[in-house]
């Protein structure tokens, strides 16, 4: 009778025995896996410029919200200064009137 292999010398058969096998599947599975890589990252560029875009219209939106209100600020500011300048005017014909009038 013949002793069993040992361990080692089981595995080292079986790599003998399966090897070619071993490398296509290897190779077929690193195919693979270099294809799903390229098409997640094109997925995730994809994603990523979508992500930009609606970024990009947000800040647009702020900023344009921004310019509305900075509009509506000057425009309230030019309507006290105008009132403002309305008040003198009126302050100074009435004190020529009553400077003429004494």
């Amino acid at each position: 009778m013949s002793e069993p292999p040992s361990p080692f010398q089981a595995i080292a058969q079986l790599v003998r025995d399966h090897a070619p096998t071993a490398a296509i599947t290897a190779l077929i599975g690193g195919a693979l896996a270099l294809a799903a890589s390229v098409t997640r990252k094109a997925f995730t560029n994809e994603a990523m410029l979508a992500r930009l875009d609606r970024e990009l219209a947000a800040e647009r939106a702020w900023a344009e919200r921004q310019r509305a209100e900075d509009r509506a600020d000057d425009a309230a500011r030019l309507e006290r200064i105008e009132i403002d300048i309305r008040a003198v005017r009126d302050l100074l014909f009435e004190a020529f009137q009553r400077g003429r009038s004494d």
